[in-house]
């Protein structure tokens, strides 16, 4: 009796173990196809996917491999830090205050640094890709993050006469920079160093602004140009293909090759636009449109009034420096009263564009670049272009950078002048001092423009003083500026609209570069 209850009891338990054993391996090769189907999906997501998963905080060699942690050089950075902060703020003043000038917003006649001081606390390097794009070249690829304490005051002086200063407070920076060394057969080896912004991801610069002493509503739009400034500093002066080009060792060395220089023409026609949205609550909108690829050179259609179908028809000519990084930006305004609002706005990758075709194309138009932190996606209607991309050899080369140099002084002088508020003002046929009927261009004396050099033109007046139009009289009370106080910045925490001169003539057509 008792064998047999055992010879039973043992069978039951061995069949028991054995269907236990067989339901844990289908378990676990239930969990482990799973986890291989997880780790498969998770390996095919891209860089935009892991951005709405992780947000744009996650560190590059997670979604990249190819980027390797620096844990050691982030030690050595936080005891060598007290020195380098030190030593770089005296460059970032030197460097930063004439950019600041250069970009600085129409409304505010100085933008200075008052006090400046990179803190304490260093900054992190999330990963590090070396590559060798070039023979004779080192190309790393550095993920920068910097959430420090730096002080920074701005003296800002506005053309109304209020004076305040601004301090930035909680700065973060988040970007990947691109270095690269210039070998050399010569101690120390290395014979100039090249340092860029990487366009993508995309850099960002968050920060919040203070008056000390006072209020920001003092001073209306004052955060949205102080934002536009540090955009527009950053994306045309840092951000690739810009670079910043530094000689070493004083190893004889020509860094021509390093430096950035136009590869093109880009002819663009703007031919009409379709079904715009009426920001009008009496009548229609009074649509115009802003074209450039840099910020620096911007340039404007004339303002069709009362219409939402306007056709302009107008020919721009830019320079294109580096067609693979660069996109055609697209800025359809409402002329208004006071503050010139957005209709939409565009971008159109020139790498897209095939050399010495003309190319007609309808963008439809968007509230924002960073449609991320837009509610309203409404459709804006659609602008036509027609685009013809010329690549330039030896000798047009040599002739853009040169003519690109004039244009850029001729913005001063028009800028000093007061003919308009900021270097980086979109121009017209009437300011502009480069195109068809243009006089003098290095003396400021242009066809349409009047004593230039007096800040006098033909029925313009004193538009950097603050008048209003003295030739036309003041048809619209409040644009007393020849551009009102509003920016957007896409490096900073918010969005507005950028609102060019206003001083377009009948026959509205520019070309800055023949």
């Amino acid at each position: 009796m008792g064998l047999t209850s055992g010879l039973l009891m043992g069978t039951v338990v061995g069949i028991a173990l054995m269907f236990g054993w067989s339901y844990m391996m289908r378990y676990r090769s239930a969990k482990r196809i799973a986890k291989a189907m997880d780790i498969k999906l998770l390996a095919s997501l891209d860089r935009n996917d892991l951005k709405k998963i992780c947000s744009d905080n996650f560190p590059e060699w997670i979604s990249f491999p190819e980027f390797e942690q620096a844990k050691w050089l982030n030690k050595q950075l936080s005891k060598l830090w007290p020195y380098v902060a030190e030593a770089a703020t005296a460059v970032i003043k030197e460097s930063v205050e004439p950019l600041l000038e250069d970009y600085r917003p129409p409304g505010i006649t100085s933008l200075k640094f008052s006090k400046l001081s990179l803190g304490t606390v260093a900054p992190k390097i999330e990963g590090i890709r070396v590559q060798s794009l070039k023979e004779g070249q080192i190309t790393m690829d550095i993920d920068f993050r910097w959430g420090g304490d730096p002080s920074i005051v701005l003296a800002v002086q506005t053309a109304l006469g209020a004076s305040i200063p601004i301090q930035l407070k909680d700065l973060q920076v988040f970007t990947v920079v691109r270095v690269i060394f210039q070998l050399a057969d010569e101690i120390p080896c290395i014979s100039a160093v090249v340092a860029a912004l990487l366009s993508e991801p995309e850099p960002r610069i968050d920060y919040t602004l203070k008056a000390v002493g006072g209020s920001l509503t003092a001073i209306p739009g004052l955060s949205d140009m102080i934002d536009d400034t540090v955009n527009s500093i950053v994306t045309d002066t840092l951000q690739w293909p810009h670079r910043i080009v530094v000689p070493l060792g004083g190893i004889p060395v020509d860094i021509s090759e390093l430096e950035l220089k136009p590869q093109g023409k880009l002819t663009v026609t703007v031919v009409k636009a379709n079904d715009l949205k009426n920001m009008e609550m009496i009548g229609k909108s009074d649509p115009y449109t802003v074209v450039y690829i840099r910020p620096l050179f911007k340039v404007k259609t004339k303002v069709i009034d009362d219409n939402l179908n306007p056709v302009w028809d107008q020919t721009f000519n830019l320079i294109v420096e580096d067609k693979e990084t660069q996109s055609l930006i697209l800025e359809v305004f409402d002329e208004d009263i006071g503050q010139d609002k957005r209709l939409g706005t565009a971008k159109l990758p020139l790498i897209e564009l095939e050399a010495e075709t003309m190319t007609e194309v309808n963008v439809r138009l968007l509230p924002s670049l960073d449609m991320l932190k837009i509610k309203d996606k409404k459709d804006r209607g659609t602008v036509t272009l027609k685009l013809f991309y010329h690549v330039f050899n030896k000798e047009e080369q040599l002739a853009a950078l040169e003519e690109e140099k004039l244009i850029m002084e001729a913005r001063r002088k028009l800028k000093e002048a007061g003919v308009i508020g900021s270097a980086m003002d979109a121009l017209d046929g009437a300011a502009s001092l480069v195109g068809s009927g243009v006089g003098m261009v290095g003396t400021g004396i242009g066809a349409g423009v009047g004593l230039v050099g007096s800040g006098i033109g033909a029925g313009v007046g004193l538009v950097g003083s603050g008048l209003g139009a003295v030739g036309s009289g003041l048809s619209k009370a409040g644009k007393f500026m020849g551009r009102s106080f509003t920016g957007h910045s896409s490096s900073s925490r918010r969005s507005g609209s950028t609102t060019p001169v206003n001083s377009t003539p009948e026959n509205g057509s520019s070309r800055p570069l023949q």
